[in-house]
């Protein structure tokens, strides 16, 4: 039940009376906060790059029951967890509210912990050991206009 709301919920925003309200909404945000916006061009990749970590994440979510409550409550929050990463990602990609990236950043190291945390509970290897990525490339390095796409590794230096 709940993924068919957050479903209904991403297709009222991406609706084009909700990208209205949403327009509307950003241009009253920017006299409030100038520079606080995202372009039009921002806007339609963040809800697409978003839209696409929420059905994932409903779709991995989505396992078949094993018997063993343990590994399939590991198995269900695992890529809920993964869809937060991801669009925590998304918002750093493309938000520019300093307060929300540092959130996002949050998120990401938290999430990537626990989810560390519930594999070794249920006795599951740990992946190879990455670099969190809680620096993600703008929308200009993305597209090749800029420098080079850098992440700070888990113990704070930068990759």
């Amino acid at each position: 039940m709940f993924w068919k709301l957050a479903i209904a919920f991403a297709l009222v925003v991406a609706s084009p009376s909700g990208a209205h309200d949403a327009a509307h909404h950003s241009a009253s945000a920017n006299s409030i906060n100038p520079g606080s916006a995202a372009s039009a061009d921002d806007e339609v990749a963040y809800l697409a790059e978003n839209e696409a970590a929420m059905m994932k994440m409903m779709n991995d979510m989505a396992v078949k029951p094993t018997g063993d409550v343990d590994r399939d409550f590991v198995a269900m929050m695992v890529p809920h967890h993964q869809g937060a990463i991801d669009m925590a990602r998304a918002v750093l990609r493309y938000g520019r509210n300093e307060q929300l990236r540092r959130i996002a950043q949050e998120i990401i190291v938290d999430q990537l912990q626990e989810i560390a945390a519930m594999r070794l509970a249920i006795g599951e290897p740990l992946p190879p050991a990455t670099a969190a990525p809680t620096q993600v490339s703008p929308p200009e390095v993305a597209k090749g206009r800029a420098g080079a796409n850098r992440s700070i590794s888990n113990t704070g230096e930068e990759q």
